[in-house]
């Protein structure tokens, strides 16, 4: 069994304004696992608090009672809840903890079905425990482990299938058309009619590939004003938005004007002529503000926010195509990690096995050199060698062994015959005058 159990809250199961409730700081997540760790059987722990979701990992020891633990500590954090918190939130605990993990970092969970951003979320998140500064480390080997391995799993769907390709959201498909056309957005000047949010998102998607100016048109100059501050643009009168459109290479037309605002007519005559140059318009307005024939005129390329919405929907249905393949990398590595874990409990059964046999070897000895009183240094030193050979031989094929069974998924009933086999249970116990009793070697010949 995999001692790892995960309780949270998502855009799946909450609005924003549920989820806000449930959001941590950094100060504040490193404060509820130090007092999970003080206070309950927690061992080990990391929280993951995005826009859409927050989720807390646990690495439940002995504490079967630490999913209870950790339902409580979130409900703590969200407050009074209208209906409660329990309708929120969902928890997992063994394999689907780790399968959950391993989705949740592949994007597989995400609101944008297959987004990158989620990965690096998660590995932000498992750093930020795993460097604190506390007296005790609340990531352990477990955690240390599955966050570890959720990565390279994140990493390995979006090298091996589709899930991260193609834009799925209406502003990086937008940034991604315009990159097409120009080749890259260097040098280009985009210019905005209205200040719809798509539109910001569109632009915001654009300065971070590089555009060097920004136009804002609005006619509420203080609106234009305003979004133009944000982006380090300069905001344009509405009345003189026909002179600038001259100047740009990018239009994002998204205002709420219930008429078309640039007929074919009017476009032209603010071009004043053949346009040498593309020109990229972005009509993302509903009732739309360009008319639909300007996108005949030469060098222009006109998209409407439905010719948008299809080449995301066309992205997202490529991406979810990938889907069995992905979960089909997710269950090999939620195997390799329980084999894993199973090793974990394998590795003190032989360390105490082999404490155990070494022991008896030791007392062996003691009792040979009694009963050998004048061999000389150097000969003992022949026989000890041979003793450790002997012990390491003997030991071998049974370690073997023991690890082949726990690999096939019979760990815990091999673990156990074992410590009964050679009462391992307590080591500590054993007592001085085993170590007298020669009656072992004696049958032993």
């Amino acid at each position: 069994m995999i001692p790892v159990a995960v309780v949270g809250v998502s855009h799946k199961t909450a609005p924003v304004g549920v989820r806000e409730r449930f959001s941590f700081t950094n100060a504040e997540a490193l404060a509820l696992l130090e007092s999970l760790r003080d206070y309950s059987g927690m061992t080990e722990g990391v929280i993951l608090s995005t826009c859409h979701r927050t989720e807390l990992y646990v690495c439940s020891g002995s504490d079967f009672d630490l999913i209870d633990s950790a339902v409580s500590a979130l409900k703590r954090k969200a407050g009074d809840l209208v209906g409660g918190t329990d309708q929120y939130l969902y928890h997992y605990s063994g394999m689907q903890a780790a399968e959950h993990l391993y989705k949740v970092t592949a994007g597989l969970e995400s609101l944008v079905f297959g987004e990158a951003e989620i990965q690096g979320q998660v590995k932000e998140a498992y750093n930020l425990i795993r460097n604190s500064s506390t007296d005790r480390p609340l990531v352990g080997p477990i955690l240390n482990r599955l966050f570890q391995s959720a990565l390279a799993v994140g990493g390995r769907i979006r090298s091996e299938t589709p899930v991260g390709q193609g834009a799925a959201s209406v502003a990086s498909v937008a940034a991604g058309l315009a990159r097409k056309i120009f080749g890259g957005l260097e040098n280009r000047t985009v210019m905005i009619l209205g200040a719809g949010s798509t539109a910001e998102l569109v632009v915001e998607s654009m300065e971070r590939n590089g555009i060097s100016e920004l136009l804002v048109s609005n006619r509420c100059l203080g609106h234009a004003q305003k979004l133009a501050s944000r982006f380090s643009g300069r905001a344009v009168h509405f009345t003189e938005m026909s002179f600038s459109l001259k100047e740009a290479d990018i239009l994002v037309a998204s205002t709420s004007a219930p008429y078309t605002l640039v007929t074919l007519e009017g476009f032209r005559d603010a071009l004043g002529g053949f346009r040498e140059k593309p020109l990229l318009i972005l009509d993302l307005a509903m009732p739309r503000d360009i008319e639909a024939e300007v996108g005949g005129e030469p060098n222009v390329f006109l998209y409407n926010v439905d010719d948008l919405k299809e080449i995301v929907d066309d992205n997202l249905l490529n991406r979810k195509a990938s889907i069995p393949v992905a979960h089909d990398i997710i269950n090999e590595s939620v195997s390799s990690f329980l084999d894993w874990n199973q090793t974990l409990e394998i590795v003190p059964v032989i360390k105490d096995l082999r404490e155990s046999w070494d022991q008896e070897r030791k007392n062996q000895l003691e009792w040979l050199w009694k009963k050998l009183p004048d061999l000389p240094e150097d000969e003992k030193e022949v026989v000890s060698g041979f003793s450790k050979r002997l012990i390491n031989k003997l030991l071998h094929e049974p370690v073997s062994r023991l690890k082949k069974g726990v690999g096939n998924g019979k760990g815990e009933d091999f673990l156990e015959a074992v410590r009964y086999l050679h009462d391992i249970q307590d080591l500590a116990s054993e007592s001085a005058e085993d170590s007298e009793d020669d009656s072992v070697l004696g049958h032993s010949d």
